[in-house]
């Protein structure tokens, strides 16, 4: 039997988050940029490269401490997801699997890092494996819930993400917890007990970082909802929380390519990227630079794209969703067919169902397609990309109605969800009329 989402009260959200009911549910991603919200109470960067140097030094007095070896490649993990810099996952690796080494039964420190650091790399079954590992040694470690989350979030096993949730709020009412709550309310719909959601998780931080990480996603909250202005004030007062807090440098950009104030969106843009080369970030930009007419500009940030993703490839990351994202517009429709298929392959969830049903049109292949982005909308998420790229595999299928009302429903969520693909939606729309 399968519950429903999140079922949000006052009183719930004083202990917890609470599910009722039965019913069936699709797949939902893990955030954006970040492959789900991150464990609440980590160290910023500085504070970080201390941990580790301290660490490092701790390990050459004493190599057989395996609980060191475990926070340290946890560390190294962090510093990775700060930096945008996949070197440091093959650091990790090593000093998790010395960790094991070091004891190898119930080290549930290092399963849990492992865990970490698979999701990381997009290796999401095996981080499933090794979060339910660390369940299995240690019940009451929430930490492995939230690895546990991730995963099963990023593999569509929606329900198992829903119980794995519940499991964390149960144990640890905070931060973490309810910055996942409100990531599952969002899938499905529900804005406002998302907003609820983060807002409670905001009360709960400590942290700047974590205070940072909230109000960012409120932000994101209000420009999802074509409130920009709303999120440009977020996005402030993110960075007035935490300067060094990068996506909110790039959700500055973003809502303010939404108001039409683009020379503004590009600067920030370009300061977010020189921080955090993030591939998300480097399409964003080419794109607007490619909205506002400068194809060179726009060429020049897809170079650097596919720089980082060679880069990631090699540490061993799997990005086959941004590199297909990026081929079904800017490259070649086949390839992110490919692609796409061997990521869809691996997991089943709404980002993916949504990029290959976008490649499989770009090819067209518009009756397939269909099948794809009726499952990306198939539990409730209101996307306006979603719904844009619906309208016109409807479009091209000569389903004038259907597709009249998606194109139309995406515009009226967030009338500028996209510097590039409004206009085209507008001149879709009247071509329906």
């Amino acid at each position: 039997m399968r519950r429903l989402p999140l079922v949000l009260t006052a009183a719930a959200l004083t202990a917890a988050l609470t599910y009722a009911g039965t019913a069936g549910r699709t797949p939902a991603p893990s955030p954006a940029a970040a492959d789900g919200p991150r464990t609440a109470g980590v160290e910023r960067r500085g504070s970080l490269d201390t941990a580790i140097a301290k660490d490092q030094q701790h390990l050459q007095t004493l190599p057989g401490d395996a609980a060191v070896w475990a926070r340290l490649g946890a560390e190294y993990v962090e510093q990775a997801r700060l930096t945008a810099d996949s070197s440091y996952y093959p650091k990790a690796e090593q000093a998790l699997r010395r960790s094991t080494s070091l004891q190898p039964d119930g080290n549930v420190e290092a399963l849990t890092g492992l865990g970490a650091l698979t999701n990381a790399r997009h290796e999401f079954a095996l981080a499933r494996r090794y979060a339910e590992q660390a369940i299995a040694a240690a019940p009451a470690h929430w930490p492995a819930y939230a690895v546990l989350v991730d995963a099963r979030t990023q593999l569509g096993d929606d329900a198992g993400a829903t119980d794995a949730v519940q499991q964390l709020l149960d144990l640890r009412p905070g931060t973490a917890s309810f910055t996942r709550a409100a990531y599952d309310l969002e899938q499905h719909g529900r804005t406002d007990d998302a907003r609820t959601a983060l807002t409670r998780a905001l009360q709960d931080a400590f942290a700047p970082s974590d205070r940072a990480f909230c109000c960012y996603q409120l932000a994101e909250l209000d420009l999802a909802r074509g409130r920009a202005d709303d999120a440009l004030a977020g996005y402030r007062q993110t960075l007035d929380i935490d300067p060094s807090y990068t996506p909110a440098l790039a959700g500055t950009a973003r809502a303010e390519a939404a108001i039409g104030r683009t020379d503004d969106a590009i600067t920030h843009y370009t300061q977010a990227t020189a921080k955090l080369p993030l591939p998300q970030y480097l399409l964003e930009l080419g794109e607007l630079q490619e909205a506002v007419g400068h194809p060179e500009k726009a060429t020049e940030q897809y170079r650097l794209l596919a720089a980082e993703q060679h880069l990631a490839a090699a540490n061993g990351v799997v990005d086959d969703l941004s590199l297909g994202q990026y081929q079904a517009d800017h490259g070649a429709a086949p390839e992110a067919v490919r692609l796409l298929r061997a990521e869809w392959d691996r997991r089943q969830n709404v980002l993916v169902a949504d990029a290959l049903a976008w490649a499989l049109h770009r090819t067209g292949a518009n009756s397939e397609a269909l099948t794809y982005a009726d499952k990306a909308l198939a539990h409730g998420w209101n996307n306006p990309l979603f719904l844009y790229h619906r309208g016109e595999i409807h479009k091209a299928l000569g389903h004038t109605n259907q597709a009249r009302t998606d194109l139309t429903r995406a515009l009226t969520l967030n009338p500028a969800f996209d510097p590039l693909r409004v206009p085209l939606a507008h001149r879709s729309l009247a071509g329906l009329q």
